[in-house]
C-alpha cells in the first residue's frame, strides 16, 4: 500500500509552558524543529485566574505549571517568529478565555495575519472548573455568558476557531466513571449550545456553523477496551443529540471531534518508567479505532507524578506517536472494530446508561443547577472514593503500587533533582519586575498605547448591559491592560463564586467492620478525643495558592470525617493568612495543607511561621502534593510534622499517621498498634 493511500496522521502536540514567555517561545520552536504539528499552550495558574503576578494569591505560583502572560507584550514574546496563520493551537484557557483569545488575535493581527485563517481551540469549558480543576473565576451565569459571546464573535469573525473545548479529561481525573464523563460533558455541551439558540446573538440558520466548531477534549485511560467503546459513545450521542435537538441535518457539521490528553491519573510515583507502557495503550484507545479516531493527541511524560518533565521526557512522549503513526500500519485500515458483537454490547451499553444519567441532569434544571446544587461534585468525590477504596484493599490493581513492588534500582531517578525540570524561584521577581514596567511605560514609544483606565471602563459599562464583550475586551488588549486588571473590571461587576466542594455530601467509601484498618483508626481518633478532653477531634484541610486540583484534598477529608475527626475545609484559593485564622478560630488539632503546582516551598512555611507568631506551635502540620524528594527534607526542617505524596495511596494509614502526630504534638504517649 502507498504512502498517499494511508489516512493523515493526528495532531501532534505536547501541553508545554512554563517559567517565562521567552523561555516559553524557545521550548516551542524545538518542539516544531522535533516534529510537534500543532502547539499546546500550558499558562500558569495566575493567569489562568484572572491575577497579575504581584497579586498575594499568586505569590510562588508564577510560571510553575505554565507560562505567565500578563499583557500584550507577554504575549508577543510567546509567539515571536511562529507565524500564527500557519499554526493550529490549543489554549487550555477558561475563565480567562475571551482575554487571551484577543491577546492571540491582537498578536496574529501585528504579524500581518489573516484573522479569518486561525486555527486552534480556546478550551472555555467553566463547568469541569467548577466540577474538578478549580480556575473558575465568576457565577456559572456571568460564565456561561462569555462563553457564549466568544462563541458569536467567532462564528462571525474567526470561522475556522474552535471557541470551546468541552473538557472531560479532568473529571476523569476527579473520578468521573465512563459514563459519568460522557454524560457531565454532552450535558455541559447542551447548556452552552441551549444558551447560543436562545442568546440571539447567531440566527438560527448559522447553529449549523457553530455545532461544527464545538469540539471536545477527553481522557482515555489504561482500561483500553472500555476508552474505545467510550469514544464510539461520545460519538454516537453527540450525533443523536445535535440532529434532534438542534435540527442539524449535515453530517459533517454533527461529526463528534476530539482531542485528547491520556490519563495522568493512572500515572505513578512508584516505578515511574511502568509509566511509558501506561501512556502506549492509552494512546491505544483514541487511534486504533478509525471511526473514534483523536483529532489531536498529547501525551504526558512518563514522570509527571514526580514534577515538571523535562524537554527530553516531552521529545519521548511524541515519539511514541511518531512511532505509531510513521511506523506501524494503524492508518492504512478502515476501522477494523466494525461488526464486533462484543464492542458493540458495550457501546450501546455505555450509550444508554449516559443518556439516562443526562436526563437526570435536564430534569434537574440542566449542567448549571446540578453544579450550584452540588449534585455535579458530591457525585464524583464519591466516584473517586470508591476508586481509592479498591486500590487500597487491593481489588483494584497498580503495578509497582500495590502489586509487584519489589524493584530494581532505577536509573531514570537515580539523581530525582535531574529527573524533572525545576522552575527558578527567582523568576516570579523577574516575572514582577517586568509587569511594574510594563504598567510604568505602556503609553510611552515604541507601544504608545491608548490609557487603559478608558478601555476597562467601556468594558465594565459592557458587562452591566448585554453587548457582545469581545470588542471591548479586544480594546483592552490594544490598550496594554494586564490579566488581572481585566478579570478585576469583571470581577467587580460579576462577582466571584466559591464551588460547592462536595465532601459534607459523599458516601462513606470505606467501611470500619472490627479488625478493619478503619476501625482501628476509628478507635484511635476516638481515644485521642478523649484523652484531650474534647468531644472530637477537629481537623483543617487546607489548599493555599492558586492550586485548585482538590481531588486529593477532598479524599483526605472525607476519609478523615468518617474516621471520626470534624472537618473543617472551606475549599480552594486560600492565603496562609486565611488558614492559620480558620486553624485558631475553629480550634483544630492538626491542619492539612494540600499543593500540587509547586509553590509548597513558599506557602507552607508561611503557614508554619503564621501559626508560630500566633503561639499555636501545638497544631501539627501536615503536607501533601507533588514534592520532590529535596523539598520534602526542607519541609520538614521546617518543621512540617509528615510529607506525603502520590506514592502514599494508603489514605487511611494518612489519617492514622495524623493522629499519631496530635498525640506527639500534645505529648501524649503513642497508642498501642494491635499486631
Amino acid at each position: 500500500m502507498t504512502e498517499r493511500q494511508k489516512d493523515r496522521p493526528w495532531l501532534m502536540r505536547t501541553y508545554a509552558g512554563h517559567s517565562t514567555a521567552e523561555a516559553s517561545n524557545e521550548l516551542y520552536r524545538r518542539n516544531l524543529a522535533k516534529g510537534q504539528t500543532g502547539l499546546s499552550v500550558a499558562f500558569d495558574l495566575p493567569t489562568q485566574t484572572g491575577y497579575d503576578p504581584d497579586h498575594v494569591l499568586a505569590r510562588g505560583e508564577v510560571g510553575r505549571v505554565g507560562v505567565p502572560v500578563s499583557h500584550l507584550g507577554d504575549m508577543r514574546r510567546l509567539f515571536q517568529d511562529i507565524p500564527l496563520e500557519q499554526m493550529n493551537t490549543s489554549m487550555t484557557i477558561n475563565a480567562t478565555a475571551m482575554w487571551l483569545l484577543a491577546l492571540y488575535q491582537v498578536v496574529a493581527e501585528e504579524q500581518g495575519a489573516d484573522i479569518t485563517k486561525l486555527q486552534g481551540t480556546t478550551q472555555n469549558d467553566i463547568v469541569k472548573e467548577y466540577l474538578s480543576r478549580g480556575t473558575h473565576v465568576f457565577p456559572p451565569g456571568p460564565s456561561l455568558r462569555l462563553t457564549t459571546d466568544m462563541i458569536a464573535y467567532t462564528v462571525s469573525h474567526m470561522p475556522k476557531w474552535n471557541p470551546i473545548n468541552i473538557c472531560s479529561y479532568h473529571l476523569q481525573e476527579a473520578g468521573a466513571t465512563p459514563v459519568q464523563e460522557i454524560a457531565y460533558a454532552m450535558s455541559t455541551a447542551i447548556a452552552v449550545l441551549d444558551a447560543v439558540r436562545d442568546g440571539g446573538q447567531v440566527p438560527e440558520e448559522r447553529m449549523g456553523d457553530v455545532v461544527a466548531r464545538i469540539s471536545f477534549f477527553v481522557n482515555a485511560g489504561v482500561r483500553f477496551v472500555e476508552e474505545m467503546c467510550k469514544m464510539r459513545a461520545f460519538g454516537r450521542i453527540w450525533d443523536r443529540i445535535t440532529r434532534e435537538r438542534y435540527g442539524i441535518q449535515d453530517p459533517k457539521q454533527r461529526r463528534f471531534r476530539y482531542g485528547v490528553q491520556v490519563n495522568s491519573l493512572g500515572l505513578t510515583e512508584a516505578q515511574p518508567e511502568n509509566n511509558v507502557q501506561r501512556i502506549v495503550l492509552e494512546m491505544l484507545a483514541v487511534t486504533l479505532s478509525k471511526d473514534a479516531r483523536a483529532r489531536a493527541v498529547q501525551l504526558p511524560a512518563w514522570n509527571e507524578a514526580l514534577g515538571l518533565p523535562r524537554p527530553w521526557d516531552q521529545q519521548w512522549s511524541l515519539r511514541i506517536q511518531q512511532v505509531l503513526a510513521h511506523e506501524s500500519d494503524l492508518l492504512e485500515y478502515e476501522d477494523i472494530f466494525e461488526g464486533s458483537k462484543v464492542i458493540e454490547t458495550k457501546v450501546e451499553a455505555l450509550v444508554e446508561e449516559s443518556l439516562a444519567e443526562i436526563e437526570r441532569i435536564q430534569e434537574m434544571g440542566g449542567a448549571m443547577a446540578a453544579v450550584e446544587s452540588g449534585y455535579l461534585k458530591s457525585q464524583l468525590v464519591a466516584s473517586h472514593a470508591e476508586r481509592r477504596a479498591r486500590i487500597e484493599s487491593g481489588q483494584e490493581k497498580i503495578v509497582g503500587v500495590n502489586i509487584y513492588e519489589s524493584t530494581e534500582p532505577n536509573p531514570l531517578t537515580a539523581d530525582l533533582d535531574a529527573a524533572i525540570q525545576t522552575v527558578d524561584p527567582a523568576v516570579e521577581a523577574r516575572v514582577i519586575a517586568a509587569l511594574e514596567h510594563w504598567r510604568g511605560t505602556r503609553y510611552q514609544p515604541p507601544f504608545n498605547h491608548p490609557r487603559p483606565c478608558k478601555a476597562l471602563e467601556k468594558l465594565k459599562e459592557a458587562a452591566q448591559g448585554s453587548a457582545n464583550l469581545m470588542e471591548v475586551t479586544l480594546e483592552c488588549a490594544r490598550a496594554g491592560v494586564t490579566t488581572g486588571e481585566w478579570a478585576g473590571a469583571l470581577r467587580e461587576v460579576f462577582g466571584e463564586f466559591r464551588a460547592p466542594t462536595g465532601v459534607s455530601s459523599a458516601p462513606v467509601a470505606v467501611t470500619a467492620e472490627q479488625g478493619t484498618a478503619m476501625a482501628l483508626v476509628r478507635q484511635r481518633v476516638a481515644e485521642t478525643a478523649r484523652d484531650l478532653g474534647v468531644g472530637k477531634l477537629r481537623f483543617l484541610v487546607g489548599k493555599p495558592g492558586l492550586d485548585g486540583h482538590s481531588n486529593g484534598a477532598e479524599q483526605i477529608a472525607v476519609r478523615a470525617r468518617d474516621a471520626g475527626f470534624e472537618v473543617v475545609y472551606q475549599g480552594i484559593r486560600l492565603t496562609p493568612e486565611q488558614i492559620v485564622d480558620a486553624a485558631l478560630a475553629e480550634d483544630v488539632h492538626a491542619v492539612g495543607l494540600s499543593i500540587l503546582s509547586g509553590s509548597h516551598a513558599q506557602l507552607v512555611p508561611d503557614v508554619l511561621e503564621r501559626l508560630r507568631v500566633a503561639g499555636a506551635t501545638d497544631i501539627p502540620v501536615i503536607a501533601g502534593g507533588i514534592i520532590p524528594n529535596g523539598d520534602a527534607e526542607q519541609l520538614r526542617a521546617a518543621g512540617v510534622a509528615a510529607v506525603f505524596t502520590p506514592k502514599d495511596f494508603d489514605i487511611t494509614g494518612i489519617i492514622g499517621r495524623i493522629v499519631d502526630e496530635i498525640r506527639t504534638a500534645n505529648k501524649l504517649d503513642p497508642l498501642e498498634v494491635p499486631a
